[in-house]
């Protein structure tokens, strides 16, 4: 999928959003565990399974270095499953049918794993994580905010460790929005009164805004606004589902809001000042310093709303891994999360440091390269991620498509109340297939 494709490029994407589960307190798990090698006594080959590529896959070979350096014991043998997510999955699914072929850890989105959790694939990592010499003693002193380690928790069990991750924000062309005397929006109120304004000021030459994930729009405005989760019981034809919908195909249908359609992402539309603003990953940010219109500057700002969407991968290990792989892939795991490791991470990819005392830095959050670390943390303290059930991702991209083609209706100025109906039986068979 195109989609995949362009999130393992530049560093972002689909997903991850909802029902906070309490992994951090996870009865089941000891505070620590005997059967825990506390020392890499011996030569440990890790194998990890990846699909970054570009600066992402630069940026993990150095990391990798600088800890084999540092732990001359252990060797992680990097191994990329292809240029995006899709390879990546597929190979997954493949590996989950013969056990044996499967690697020690992986990046993965939880509901890939949601099987592999199921059939006890998937190692516990909360006795390692409660580990004094091998993990942090407790989830709190990981530094890692517990939103991101619910995100990556399968069934009230801690299977992932987060990574890699981004957020939504707003993007917006600072020139335009000057010109046409509009300030930047703080809620979706003002989003789509702004948005108005500026298709109106600018005698329809210019669309207001647009959303890069509809999917991502649909769960976040139905969580936000009617504290909706994502969920099987979520009736896609509802009330309050018709007017989350509504609300962008209305601006739709009006000219102030548009979809990137054709154009794929709202980067293309944005860079050549066809639209004002449009709410996406943190990672396109890399897509405007390449290809904004000269004359154009952009600028950044929170999403705007009081939650937001945590997307990325998380890093995942597998129970046929022996006692000491799995010790040295935790000590891996936990260094690839460090303070100093995720402000680097951070900075050569621009991906969201998973790590607060990072996030939080201030020569980070000063960068003058990037206008992301800035507002980044302000963004981030509430966070929302794709509950892990069964077919919760084939139901989340069914509302992509139920989107999508709403839209194309509004952009007709045709009728969609059929395809709302039509959506509700997809969206439904979706969730029981």
């Amino acid at each position: 999928m195109k989609f995949y494709k362009k999130m393992a490029l530049i560093g972002a994407s689909v997903l991850a959003v909802a029902g906070l589960s309490a992994c951090s307190n996870n009865s089941s798990s000891s505070k620590s565990s005997s059967k825990i090698p506390t020392k890499i006594s011996k030569k440990t080959t890790i194998n990890f399974w990846y699909s970054l590529t570009g600066t992402s896959q630069n940026t993990l070979k150095k990391l990798t270095s600088d800890f084999e350096n540092k732990n001359p014991n252990i060797h992680i043998k990097l191994q990329s499953q292809g240029g995006n997510y899709s390879d990546l999955q597929a190979k997954l699914v493949s590996g989950l049918q013969s056990p044996k072929d499967l690697p020690t850890i992986t990046l993965a989105y939880p509901g890939w794993l949601y099987n592999a959790a199921k059939n006890k694939m998937l190692v516990n990592l909360t006795p390692y994580v409660n580990n004094k010499e091998i993990g942090w003693d407790s989830y709190k002193a990981s530094g890692i905010k517990k939103a991101l380690w619910d995100g990556a928790n399968i069934n009230g069990v801690q299977y992932g460790v987060p990574f890699n991750k981004s957020v939504e924000v707003l993007f917006y062309n600072k020139t335009l929005l000057d010109k046409y005397g509009v300030k930047v929006p703080t809620n979706m109120s003002e989003l789509a009164s702004a948005s108005a304004k500026i298709y109106r000021e600018s005698h329809h030459k210019v669309r207001g805004a647009g959303f890069d994930a509809l999917n991502n729009y649909y769960m976040m405005q139905m969580k936000e606004t009617y504290g909706k989760d994502f969920n099987k019981n979520l009736n896609f034809a509802a009330k309050d589902s018709v007017k989350t919908i509504n609300y962008y195909a209305d601006g739709v249908k009006a000219g102030y809001f548009m979809q990137a359609g054709t154009q794929k992402y709202m980067s293309t539309p944005f860079n050549n000042g066809q639209v004002a603003m449009f709410i996406g990953s943190t990672a396109n940010e890399a897509y405007l310093k390449q290809g904004l219109k000269k004359g154009y500057t952009y600028g950044v700002a929170a999403r705007p709303s009081s939650m937001n969407v945590q997307q990325g991968t998380d890093i995942y290990m597998f129970k046929k891994a022996s006692a000491m792989q799995k010790a040295a892939a935790f000590k891996y795991l936990k260094f690839l999360t460090s303070k100093s490791s995720q402000l680097y991470w951070a900075k050569q990819t621009g991906y969201m440091p998973v790590n607060t005392a990072a996030l939080n830095d201030t020569a980070y959050q000063e960068a003058k390269d990037s206008k992301i670390p800035a507002i980044l943390a302000k963004t981030s303290k509430n966070l929302y991620f794709l509950p892990v059930t069964k077919n919760s991702i084939t139901a989340y991209d069914q509302v992509n498509v139920n989107m999508q083609n709403i839209l194309a209706k509004a952009a007709k100025h045709q009728s969609w109340t059929n395809d709302i109906k039509t959506g509700k039986s997809k969206l439904d068979a979706a969730w029981k297939q």
